[in-house]
């Protein structure tokens, strides 16, 4: 059904196998950045319109591989598409982020989630099969979810948030009401991801963008929790290949260790973490994903390029003392900006691709 891999770099990174370069690619990658993006999304409408059109999705998932030599596509769709499924019913105002006309704020509400039908879902699972084949074997495509943490933040606040009050008010006075949202919103995102495997992705990412708000001990009960009972249902093989799963928490460095244990075979972490100091503290038990600052993008390219030599350097050899594959993904440390220069991230690929040779060569 699909054609064959000719650049498996990235999948081979994930599971710590031998890579001849340290595979890129960047959260967002497919995004206004990029004035083809522009174009397509007016065409398009609205964002609701491009996401829910496979055919949109497909043409701005490849947009950023016709510019640069990336390793991975990712799928261009949104976190918020299961609570939307839920009949939150999710919106995007130009200039604003997402909003939820329906958001969850009492008991009753709580009590009337169940996971959806997957049905309601299938723009985004067409979408993957298109992605896959248009790609041609190119490169790996990497489907994803939203954390249950994090898209039950969105559920109760209505929108993004400061400081997540109404969320972590739910949390502290009824715990119960919390734990039963997250039990519904996991199992829906693990059923979600699967679909996703079915219908292509190569690769699954957990996106626990807010999971650095919790407080320590509340993290591990409420965020990574629920992540881990995504994980457990998760498929890790289809029609015989590996389907790594990546788990990134957002100023999560505090936890690595705990996150390293979940089940996840790749972590990504965020630009406030050291590559090399988490690769001590995880040993070989997970490759690493990231982090470059993400602002980093906004400087000139002698400066760029040194920031890109410092990341991976900071990572370290690609092997251990004992000729063991660490595996590194480089990444950002979050998504990238819509106010970059196209041209800048030509410098970072480019420059990621150069080091990696030039430090298995040495």
């Amino acid at each position: 059904m699909f054609a064959p891999l000719s650049n498996d770099t990235f999948l081979r990174a994930c599971l710590r196998q031998p890579t001849d370069h340290t595979p890129v690619w960047l959260m967002r990658q497919a995004g206004r950045y990029l004035p083809e993006y522009r174009a397509t999304r007016a065409r398009a409408g609205s964002f609701m319109g491009l996401a829910t059109n496979p055919d949109f999705a497909t043409e701005v998932t490849l947009q950023p591989l016709e510019r640069y030599p990336l390793d991975a596509a990712i799928l261009f769709s949104d976190i918020l598409t299961v609570p939307d499924a839920m009949g939150l019913g999710l919106s995007f105002a130009e200039g604003e982020g997402p909003r939820f006309a329906h958001p969850v704020r009492d008991e009753a509400a709580v009590a009337a989630l169940q996971v959806p039908d997957m049905e309601k879902l299938r723009y985004v699972f067409d979408a993957v099969t298109s992605i896959r084949r248009a790609l041609n074997g190119r490169v790996p495509l990497i489907g994803f979810a939203g954390s249950p943490w994090t898209l039950a933040c969105y559920m109760v606040e209505g929108a993004g948030s400061d400081d997540y009050r109404r969320i972590k008010t739910l949390l502290y006075s009824r715990p119960d009401l919390l734990h039963r949202m997250l039990e519904v919103t996991a199992d829906a995102v693990a059923q979600y991801l699967n679909l996703q495997i079915v219908a292509g992705a190569q690769a699954v990412m957990v996106f626990d963008s807010w999971g650095g708000v919790l407080a320590d001990g509340m993290f591990q009960q409420f965020s990574l929790a629920y992540t881990e009972r995504v994980l457990r249902q998760l498929r890790r093989e289809h029609e015989g290949q590996r389907v790594p799963a990546i788990v990134f928490t957002k100023g999560g460095g505090l936890w690595l260790e705990a996150i390293a244990a979940s089940g996840a075979d790749v972590v990504g972490l965020d630009w406030t973490m050291n590559l090399g100091t988490a690769r001590e503290r995880v040993g070989d038990r997970v490759a690493l994903q990231g982090n470059l600052d993400p602002n980093a993008l906004f400087a000139p390219e002698a400066a760029l390029r040194a920031e890109v030599r410092r990341t991976l350097d900071a990572f370290g050899p690609p092997q251990d003392a004992a000729g063991r594959w660490a595996g590194h993904v480089f990444n950002l440390g979050h998504g990238i900006s819509q106010h970059t220069p196209p041209e800048h991230v030509a410098w970072l690929v480019d420059e990621v691709h150069r080091h990696s040779r030039q430090q298995r060569a040495a």
